[in-house]
């Protein structure tokens, strides 16, 4: 089974991941520029956008969280500041949100989508590394190779219907077993870098910057030297 997919390297390099261009959904805005490198259970998929234009999008098929690499995009909701995000800066767009989407340049950002048919969640809310943290559940003790880790979250966005949560989290340093991941998650790692190991003994580094996917299911251990801080999505697939 795949450790991860490689969404975004910020240092430029290629990455291994196959993506393909496809709409999400029905009414993708961004059905001709969307590159999916995965999509799975639940509806959810995850991959990477090239986009400069503007759109005019009156109601958002689906639920999605935007996380820009390069250049700079405005998003406007309805009644709403425009909200600029550029590199190391996210938003998670609310399914039935009305919204404008602007880039003089080109801009290009990895995204993690989910269908949702009964939003209760609309409106535009940002991701921030700077976010209001507070103390949230270390991991268990059988799960650690060493001391647990102190963490915190700032969960800013949850959609019930569609077992979406998003936010961003971080940690001090920690070690842990390779074990099947509990649910489907999106990571960009905005502080700090991270060693994924699989079960044959690879090694996958990310650092700052980096964006990747892990499907729910995937085997796959985590060893971090210094704190960690990541913007995430994370949806608990049905069996």
């Amino acid at each position: 089974m795949t450790l991860a997919l490689v969404l975004h390297r910020a240092d430029g390099a290629p990455v291994s991941t196959s993506f393909r261009k496809a709409p999400f959904g029905k009414n993708d805005p961004f059905a001709r520029q969307r590159e999916i490198a995965w999509e799975g259970p639940d509806a959810m998929g995850a991959g990477r956008i090239s986009f400069i234009g503007e759109l005019d999008v009156a109601s958002y098929p689906h639920i999605e969280t935007l996380v820009v690499s390069e250049g700079e995009l405005t998003l406007t909701a309805d009644g709403s500041a425009p909200l600029v995000l550029g590199p190391q800066s996210g938003a998670v767009i609310g399914c039935g949100t009305s919204l404008r989407i602007v880039a003089g340049s080109r801009v290009q950002f990895s995204f993690c989508a989910a269908a949702c048919d009964k939003p209760t969640q609309r409106g535009l809310v940002p991701l921030r590394a700077d976010a209001d943290f507070k103390p949230s559940r270390s991991l268990p003790a059988e799960a650690l190779l060493g001391p647990a880790p102190e963490c915190r979250s700032d969960n800013v966005f949850t959609e019930d219907a569609a077992g979406y949560s998003a936010g961003t989290w971080d940690s001090t340093p920690y070690h842990r077993i390779v074990r099947p991941h509990r649910q489907n998650e999106f990571m960009h790692l905005v502080a700090g870098s991270v060693r994924f190991a699989a079960p044959d003994g690879s090694v996958l580094s990310m650092g700052t910057g980096d964006a990747l996917f892990v499907p729910q299911g995937t085997a796959v251990g985590w060893e971090s030297s210094d704190r960690v801080a990541k913007f995430f999505v994370v949806q608990a697939a049905q069996a």
